[in-house]
């Protein structure tokens, strides 16, 4: 359980919301680590605003190189960025080593519903290994020598509230910045994200945060 005292590290924090909320609710503190300056000065904004700055310390750097000073953290956390380690099993690698044997490794992963065809990993860009089913998920997970022992699954309406969400942020952006250098890219971005989701991602493409523990 999240407590007062729990340590907790976030690689690849973005802007810190999970370790703010924690910290604000549940008394917890520790380490976010991301490579943005965008996103870590929101972050700790909004720990200033939740009044737990001191309990969270924010790193500027490559979450995939951090090196956590061994069994440091009670929780280790990587939310929907296992890209920083080449993939699921790569993350696991850097960070297992922050927690003890008692503690737990948290992690936000796509998972396929199905086997896609590959016109939907063509849609996305991804190798038929970027993601598996939830049981190959699991076998990653023994791969690493990590028990599953709790996960929440995006239902449908959830998951399309997200993609939708980051339209509407997209779109709003390019209505307010029309001479901006990246507004094509952005504009192509949202046009082929929004399609591949909508013919293929409500379909094949489903999301977990599965936690677990060390064998």
């Amino acid at each position: 359980a999240v407590g007062p005292g729990t340590r907790v590290l976030d690689l690849a924090c973005g802007k810190g919301e999970l370790l703010c909320r924690w910290a604000a609710w549940f008394g917890s503190g520790g380490v976010g680590v991301d490579l943005s300056p965008v996103f870590l000065g929101a972050a700790v904004a909004r720990a200033a605003e939740l009044r737990v700055s001191d309990r969270l310390t924010f790193l500027q750097g490559d979450a995939g190189t951090y090196q956590p000073e061994p069994g440091a953290f009670d929780i280790a956390a990587c939310i929907g960025a296992t890209w920083i380690g080449g993939g699921l099993i790569g993350t696991l690698g850097l960070l297992r080593p922050a927690i003890p044997s008692g503690g737990l490794v948290l992690v936000g992963e796509p998972y396929w519903i199905e086997p896609p065809p590959d016109e939907a990993l063509d849609a996305y860009g991804f190798a038929p290994d970027d993601y598996a089913s939830l049981d190959g998920t699991l076998e990653r997970f023994e791969a690493s020598d990590l028990e599953l022992v709790e996960m929440v699954l995006a239902d449908g309406d959830s998951w399309d509230r997200y993609e939708a969400s980051r339209w509407r942020t997209i779109a709003a952006w390019l209505a307010a910045n029309p001479g901006d250098p990246d507004h094509d890219a952005m504009r192509e971005f949202l046009d082929t994200n929004r399609r591949a989701y909508l013919r293929w991602g409500r379909r094949y493409l489903g999301w977990g945060v599965f936690v677990t523990r060390p064998r």
